[in-house]
């Protein structure tokens, strides 16, 4: 029987191994064993253990409770933690998802250890060295032996820095095979209620530290949410980095921000799914609007999700332009949008049979 251990650690991941973890549980039946470990690298209730309820993921079997710190720290403890593991009971294959601290660590531990990895959400590219997520993701897919990949980009992407075509394998979108099973729990007239809304809001998102570290660019960000709120109510669940800088710049002052904690998965995407306009600078929340055909206005200057510009809802915007942006897609039509391909809900399926046939 081969043990496929699967990596947690941030709120991204969950809904990513969701329902790749289902659909090895049926298509390996008795001759897969799994176990799921929760790093801890997030540590809030609303931004961990909410999700494992919320989307039907078992009991971790193993959670390392590491929390916050620096990268390096972070990294580290995430790393002596899992070789400990991985010495204890020796994996056939160890699956990381999307690019945080934990996805880095685990590779790192499961290369030097010469266990097989596979990463899910291969081969997305910012190019932009500055984003810890960008260095995360090209060392990730360095020391990976299957990587599947979301979109056509990113194949492109690693086709190009030399990988193997017999290593890629384009799947689809995890992500949103949850989403999609999901769809009738958001519930938008229950957002509404939650948060008192009336008439027309936006959502925002906001936790890069290009925008909310440093107190300029705090202060520049607060200034342009400021104005949009100015044509529409925004709703801002505010994650816990940057809260005291944002604070300190004046984000609370202006009457048309709500500012509430961070949601579980249902409410927020039911939150979403009512918008009318949402902005971010989180990737997963622009693949989620893109398949909810809700307007999505990206704070940041690139994006690693490119298919969401040019088949979705998706629009890279400066804090200068934010305003203007936010008036546009008020006043555009939602009638029509596009969903990238093998965005179908069957991305879990698709990776099992990867996993299972080589590693079973």
């Amino acid at each position: 029987m081969s043990l496929v251990v699967h990596i947690t650690g941030a709120r991204p991941n969950f809904p990513k191994a969701a329902p790749v973890i289902d659909a090895i549980a049926r298509l390996g039946g008795g001759e897969v064993r799994q176990r799921l470990v929760h790093t801890g690298q997030h540590y809030d209730e609303k931004m961990s253990d909410v999700f494992f309820r919320q989307l039907g993921l078992p009991e971790p079997d193993v959670n390392l409770g590491v929390g916050s710190g620096t990268h390096a720290a972070q990294t580290a403890a995430v790393m002596v933690g899992l070789e400990n593991l991985f010495l204890e009971e020796r994996p056939d294959v160890v699956v990381v998802y999307g690019d945080v601290n934990s996805t880095v660590a685990a590779a790192l531990v499961a290369a030097k250890l010469q266990i097989p990895l596979a990463h899910v959400e291969a081969g997305l590219r910012s190019f932009d060295p500055t984003m810890p997520e960008e260095v995360n993701r090209l060392v990730t897919d360095r020391l990976s032996d299957v990587l599947l990949c979301t979109s056509a980009d990113a194949v492109a992407h690693l086709g190009n820095e030399g990988v193997a075509p017999e290593r890629i394998h384009l799947v689809g979108n995890p992500m949103i095979d949850t989403l999609l099973a999901h769809l009738d729990a958001f519930d938008v007239d229950a957002a509404r209620a939650a948060h008192q809304l009336e008439g027309r809001y936006a959502v925002a998102t906001l936790h890069r530290p290009a925008n909310v570290d440093a107190g300029p660019d705090a202060q520049a960000l607060v200034a342009t949410l400021h104005a949009a709120a100015d044509q529409v109510q925004v709703v801002l669940p505010l994650h816990p980095r940057g809260r005291a800088t944002l604070e300190e710049a004046g984000l609370f002052k202006h009457p048309g921000i709500l500012v509430c904690d961070p949601l579980g998965y249902v409410e927020f995407l039911g939150l979403v799914r009512g918008a009318d306009v949402v902005i971010t600078d989180s990737g997963g929340v622009q693949e989620e609007t893109t398949v909810l055909g809700v307007p999505c206005l990206t704070l940041r200057p690139n994006t690693e999700r490119p298919v969401t510009i040019t088949h979705g809802t998706n629009r890279l915007v400066t804090r200068e332009d934010l305003p203007r942006q936010v008036g546009i897609a008020l006043a555009a039509d939602r009638s029509t949008h596009k969903v990238p391909p093998l965005w179908d809900g069957q991305a879990g399926p698709r990776i099992a049979e990867v996993l299972v046939g080589a590693y079973a």
